[in-house]
């Protein structure tokens, strides 16, 4: 049966939820900002290899804890428009709360959440677990990062891996990445994966950067918004 938590409660279950993943970790939360003990929890998941995803609405992280963030290759970040769940769920267990992930070890706040056991409420279970997916799969996985690159003599830095976020809107008139893969029914990956076999981006490392062939074809790097820089492109471009 589900189990009614407050404030310390709230704070307790949670990290226990996440000490005791084994296989997965989903953490929803509107705002990603990790205090020192949440960047405890994740990187001891990482050293054990679970599969961690983190879906947020607004990233609030500084520059050390993206380059931080960027190391544990078992944690994925997602970006969720008009996200305002708080959701937290592991193999067997899960929590619907207030508290937001930020907010965790915290106990100046008043919360309230509920606890769902797997082995006690399974349909309960299932139908947190199913939206959580459902969140995940309207989500655009990023790749948060803070790289200086070069284009020409200019010097730009690079936040967010193209994040198709709401603030990325047309600029003199050409189509976001997310943008442009939607009106082509693609996920943005696969936009960008045709991109670099085109020829107008190039992977270096694990980011992606504008080559000579994209800026004489049109593409653009666009560096100020609130969501992280992000492509733009002509919305008659031909891709391979």
């Amino acid at each position: 049966m589900a189990k009614f938590l407050n404030t310390s409660a709230t704070n307790y279950f949670l990290e226990e939820l996440i000490k005791s993943a084994t296989d997965r970790l989903i953490l929803i939360s509107p705002f990603l900002k990790l205090n020192d003990r949440m960047k405890e929890l994740l990187a001891d998941k990482n050293r054990l290899k679970i599969d961690v995803r983190i879906v947020y609405g607004k990233s609030e992280l500084q520059p050390q804890e993206i380059e931080w963030l960027r190391g544990l290759t078992f944690v994925r970040t997602s970006f969720c428009k008009n996200l305002h769940a708080k959701c937290y769920l592991n193999e067997s267990l899960c929590i619907v709360t207030s508290l937001n992930l930020y907010e965790f070890s915290q106990v100046n706040n008043n919360e309230m959440g509920v606890l769902i056991e797997r082995a006690e409420d399974a349909q309960l279970y299932k139908d947190a677990y199913e939206e959580a997916q459902r969140i995940i799969r309207i989500s655009d996985e990023v790749r948060i990062s803070m790289e200086r690159i070069t284009h020409g003599a200019a010097e730009a830095i690079e936040v967010t891996a193209d994040a198709g976020a709401d603030g990325e809107t047309a600029v003199s008139g050409k189509l976001s990445s997310s943008k442009f893969a939607q009106k082509q029914g693609w996920k943005t990956a696969q936009f960008l994966e045709r991109a670099v076999v085109s020829g107008y981006l190039a992977l270096e490392g694990d980011r992606h950067v504008l080559t000579a062939k994209g800026q004489q074809a049109g593409v653009e790097f666009v560096t100020r918004s609130r969501f992280g820089p992000y492509f733009v492109w002509p919305e008659d471009i031909g891709l391979s």
